[in-house]
């Protein structure tokens, strides 16, 4: 029972910082928040992350990629160019190698107003880190586990950055319903967006990238919108004033 409450905490709050942080405010700008509660929202992903966790910076790069460059080979996510799952997850993990490294050159457009924190990034990004995480992991199954079955959960904890972004940009691209008809294969994934804390409705977002609410109709509800509004309230970040509109229009804000 503990391994499961910890793997359902875990699910969604390294979710949330995943939304939150690094997709909602690090890729798109929907709002803005001061340096120091910037680097508070640093530490809380690395912790809810873990091995897992993903650089603000160029998790952002990566996903603007995405959505100027979806469905086509530029696109360092895109089920077309991928014969399942994992493939598509290596080689979005090659993507993000080669931005953590320099080793992709990229436009300007696509670099503007990140979130950096470059002493903080060489820890966090580390290999040493990440054998930390899962060492840490690994102590608190065999400490806890009561059944062997449940080590099944711990590769989806030490990879569970990578398995967010997989059930998205590979089930979303392929399977689901639309809202919106787009050039691209988006799709809202789930009627009632139960595990991915609004991100499941992707063919919502890819017609309004910078919205604060991912759900558009009455049914599609985004659990994170309400506590955007909250944190808003409380003085904690800004919303961005962004028209809505479809990405092709904003991307020069970039």
């Amino acid at each position: 029972m503990i391994i499961l409450i910890f793997f359902i905490t875990l699910w969604y709050a390294s979710l949330f910082s995943q939304t939150f942080f690094q997709h909602r405010y690090a890729a798109h700008g929907a709002f803005s928040m001061s340096k120091g509660w910037e680097r508070f929202f640093f530490i809380i992903a690395y912790i809810t992350q873990g091995s897992s966790y993903m650089s603000p910076r160029a998790y952002a790069i990566m996903h603007r990629l995405h959505h100027a460059y979806t469905d086509t080979d530029k696109d360092p996510h895109s089920p077309s160019f991928s014969a399942n799952i994992f493939t598509m997850m290596w080689r979005t993990r090659g993507f993000y190698q080669d931005i953590i490294k320099g080793r992709m050159e990229i436009e300007s457009r696509f670099t503007k107003n990140l979130p950096e924190w470059p002493a903080f990034e060489r820890i966090a990004n580390s290999s040493a880190s990440r054998i930390i995480w899962v060492g840490i992991y690994i102590l608190f199954f065999v400490f806890f586990a009561t059944n062997a079955w449940v080590f099944l959960l711990l590769p989806i904890i030490v990879s569970m950055g990578a398995v967010h972004g997989a059930v998205i940009n590979w089930f979303a691209h392929k399977y689901g319903y639309i809202n919106f008809k787009l050039k691209n294969t988006s799709m809202n994934l789930l009627f009632i967006d139960i595990l991915m804390l609004g991100e499941s409705y992707h063919n919502n977002h890819h017609k309004y990238p910078s919205s604060i609410n991912f759900g558009s109709r009455w049914h599609e509800i985004d659990p994170i919108y309400p506590l955007i509004r909250l944190l808003a309230k409380i003085g904690i970040i800004k919303i961005a004033k962004i028209p809505v509109m479809a990405y092709s229009e904003i991307e020069s804000t970039f």
